[in-house]
């Protein structure tokens, strides 16, 4: 019953790409006839113009690649229409390659010129068309399945479509799932028992729903009271059991979720699973900017700092000469911090203080502090003394968002005092953060900055680095915390 329902709805989503698909070409088929002429509408025609019998295969392809038709009732919907954005660009990106391929053969003959080559594929209104389909097609697959998902989960909502799982476990970590899946109502899936971690157990409830029983009894149960899944969540005490009763639940078929008893705030990355000659290799954390988005964030990194530092040129010449002539010492003082991997790097910034070894005092600067100069002052309220770690981010020591580089003596005393301090490693330190734009600078929680931090790490994108961005430009370089 379970699978006759999977496909089902497999058959519905796939239904469903394929008419907006096909709506989607078209559109771009109409509005490319709109702008170069040449409307009269032929059935064959328009099939071989509109590439709508070219477009709707390939789309599937790329959708169940990207495992779009698996049933994932926890998906997020941002994360689907993330996934469907890039499933319909792989399809033009396929399309334009096999239209290539095929010498034209997919466009009506008198928009061809010259001689059936590669090149005279892309004749203006085939490019025209296809920039169209580009935009057109992410955008009404992301509608349909947001509509689809909606539609869903209104109806789970109302306790219709449901799926009724047990949980292994009565502890904390299984009171914390029972409660995850019934707050989130729209997946559909209703808690049906516990199965206490227990061999034995005399207790009949737990959070208001009934306990069957202990491991000892996982088949007794399952066989009188079947469910769709079951959800594993066994305390770290009792790791040790969890090949026995997977092998124990190979004569069921029922889905298995395995619950990690880790802490939320020890996974600052989406935990991802490989295999390696049929040996499963969990990655429990590793960096974000590991694959493209590293090589487009270190891209704008380039370029911004490029920029910035020919904007900036002339406040850098100014203020270089006015701290040379104001106080004794080098303009730009060097002080070394902690990036990417824990790896040290030479730090650049406007001298502010008065000329002795910053380096050596391992404590931040506090308010009216005596060492400060009064040009340097005003250039630490004013955030000027930051602008030479430009040259930093276009040597690649920093990036332009991340959270703040420490010293290394600092570090070393708070990787042992704080938590999960030293997953800040996994990016590089950045010039502005996420905790900086929210206020976090200067002598202020160390705990607040770190929560700040954390939360970048695990919800980086491009999109999030050019969010703070903006932000950083809009509030202003000034701040009160900045001294």
């Amino acid at each position: 019953m379970l699978k006759q329902r999977h496909q089902l709805f497999v058959t519905l989503f796939a239904c469903t790409d394929a008419v907006s698909a096909a709506g989607a070409c078209a559109l771009a088929w109409w509005i490319r006839r709109a702008e170069f002429g040449g409307l009269e509408f032929g059935l064959e025609t328009y099939l071989q113009d509109s590439m709508t019998i070219l477009v709707i295969p390939i789309l599937a392809i790329a959708m169940y690649g990207m495992g779009l038709y698996k049933p994932r009732r926890d998906q997020s919907l941002f994360d689907e229409v993330i996934q469907v954005a890039k499933a319909a660009l792989v399809a033009v990106a396929l399309i334009i390659v096999l239209v290539w391929m095929s010498g034209g053969r997919e466009l009506p003959e008198e928009q061809i010129v010259g001689p059936v080559l590669p090149s005279a594929v892309f004749t203006e209104p085939f490019r025209y068309q296809i920039f169209i389909l580009a935009f057109c097609l992410p955008l009404a697959i992301s509608i349909q399945r947001l509509a689809v998902r909606l539609s869903l989960r209104a109806m789970r909502r109302r306790g219709r479509n449901t799926r009724h799982v047990a949980i292994l476990g009565v502890g904390r970590l299984g009171q914390i799932t029972a409660r995850t899946l019934e707050r989130n109502a729209w997946t559909g899936i209703k808690v049906a028992y516990f199965i206490s971690h227990h061999e034995q157990t005399n207790r009949a409830e737990c959070i208001q729903k009934t306990i069957r029983g202990g491991t000892n009894e996982i088949e007794l149960i399952l066989e009188k009271y079947p469910v769709d899944a079951i959800y594993i969540a066994l305390p770290n005490a009792m790791s040790s059991q969890l090949p026995q009763i997977l092998q124990r639940l190979e004569r069921f078929a029922v889905d298995i979720r395995l619950i990690p008893d880790v802490r939320l705030k020890y996974l600052p990355q989406s935990m991802a699973v490989s295999v390696l000659e049929g040996m499963p290799i969990l990655s429990y954390r590793e960096s974000p900017l590991s694959g493209f988005g590293g090589v487009l964030k270190r891209a704008i990194d380039i370029v911004g700092s490029f920029i910035g530092l020919i904007i900036f040129s002339p406040i850098i010449f100014g203020v270089a000469i006015l701290v040379k002539c104001t106080s004794s010492g080098p303009a730009i003082f060097r002080q070394q911090r902690v990036s990417l991997a824990g790896d040290t790097f030479w730090i650049y910034k406007f001298r502010t203080m008065t000329n002795h070894p910053q380096s050596a005092d391992p404590t931040w600067t506090a308010e009216n502090d005596p060492r400060v100069t009064s040009v340097g002052n005003w250039l630490r309220r004013t955030s000027l003394d930051e602008i030479p770690q430009l040259l930093n981010v276009l040597r690649g020591d920093m990036s332009l968002v991340g959270p703040r580089p420490e010293r290394p003596e600092l570090i070393d005393r708070f990787r042992d005092d704080w938590r999960g301090y030293m997953i800040r490693q996994h990016v590089k330190a950045g010039m502005t953060g996420w905790a900086q734009v929210n206020g976090l600078r200067g002598n202020t929680s160390l705990r607040k900055r770190l929560q700040y931090d954390l939360f970048y790490i695990r919800h980086w994108s491009i999109l999030f680095d050019l969010r703070i961005l903006m932000m950083t430009i809009i509030r202003g370089f000034v701040h009160k915390n900045a001294y």
